[in-house]
């Protein structure tokens, strides 16, 4: 998941022990860069494992796509929810093996290949000092006339993706409609996160589609207070991101003991920090405080992978629809 920063990242590159075994996981350019877990996650699992772990950095789910049974990685990290059901398709993971008992993400959980290792729900996030009073709802967001909004492309980007599914649970056949309504509110709609994100730090809108967890970033990291994430009353669109064990994996059985890792108390509690999300296996009194204080939703909102690919193509046609009207 993006994390609120706007900065270049730059691949960190891990070193190899001569007689040790090498575990290769694939990971976003975002999760093995300096700022991001990697780093920390490596040196924890290290210590473990008596064995070297190496990130090798990328879009995920094209190189997998791309390089297929060729891949040279034992386990895959950074995939998101809506990405899941392709890198299925690809017939490339095994089972992970674990038991998800220790799971505390706010929907049902139930899947043999893929473990989520974080989340948050989608948000309009807005600056108390440029808007005092957000809306309470998205009924009230698509009421208000003061209100100037960026957000992602749901053709390139997971939040954007996910905003279309929120909207398309929300009003159905009506979304075409919600759409021309958004559309006259918006600066512009990017093709990625950190764009959009850049734009609103900048000032250049009112409200940005990004994440409930963002302004813990700017609390923690920069000493500012002034971002918060509008809650909506009916509910917020869950995001998750996994990983998973490729069935080609070299390392089969460290791949297995990194799943567990992903699930243990010390992995979970380099997550919300280093990755500006929610963990995904660790009960909320256990949370830094700041993200225990950050305001959540009553109620979730998220689509199964098959629901979901088939909503895909007409919740797009609404979406079109709307924004060329």
């Amino acid at each position: 998941m993006k994390r609120p920063i706007i900065a270049a990242v730059a691949a960190l590159s891990f070193g190899s022990a001569a007689q040790a075994d090498t575990l290769v996981v694939l990971a976003p350019d975002y999760f093995a860069s300096s700022w991001g877990p990697g780093p920390a996650i490596k040196e924890g699992f290290e210590a473990r494992c008596a064995c070297v772990l190496e990130f090798r950095t990328g879009d995920v789910l094209p190189r997998l796509m791309l390089d297929g049974a060729r891949l040279e990685a034992d386990a895959v990290i950074g995939l998101g929810t809506e990405e899941l059901l392709r890198a299925r398709q690809t017939g490339l993971f095994a089972p992970h093996g674990q038991d998800l008992a220790p799971l505390t993400v706010p929907v049902p959980w139930e899947d043999a290949q893929f473990i989520p290792f974080n989340w948050s729900y989608v948000a309009f996030v807005y600056d108390k000092t440029r808007l005092e009073t957000p809306p309470a709802s998205f009924a009230e967001l698509l009421d208000r006339a003061d209100i100037s909004l960026v957000w992602q492309d749901p053709r390139s980007s997971g939040a954007g993706l996910a905003l279309m599914l929120w909207v398309d649970q929300l009003y159905g056949e009506e979304a075409t409609a919600i759409w021309q309504n958004l559309a006259a509110k918006t600066v512009t709609v990017t093709a990625g996160w950190s764009e959009a994100y850049g734009m609103f730090t900048n000032g250049e809108a009112d409200m940005v589609l990004s994440y409930t967890t963002s302004p813990a970033y700017h609390i923690m990291a920069e000493d500012d207070d002034t971002k918060a994430a509008a809650i909506f009353e009916e509910g917020h669109y869950f995001i998750a991101e996994a990983a998973g064990v490729l069935a080609g994996a070299a390392q089969p059985d460290l791949a297995r003991d990194f799943m567990a890792y992903i699930l243990s108390p010390e992995f979970q509690g380099m997550i919300a920090t280093a990755n500006w999300s929610y963990p995904s296996a660790l009960p909320q009194a256990d949370w830094p405080e700041v993200f225990r204080d950050l305001p959540l939703p009553e109620r979730a909102i998220f689509l199964d992978e098959d629901t979901a690919d088939a909503r895909r193509s007409p919740a797009l046609a609404h979406w079109l629809d709307g924004m060329t009207r």
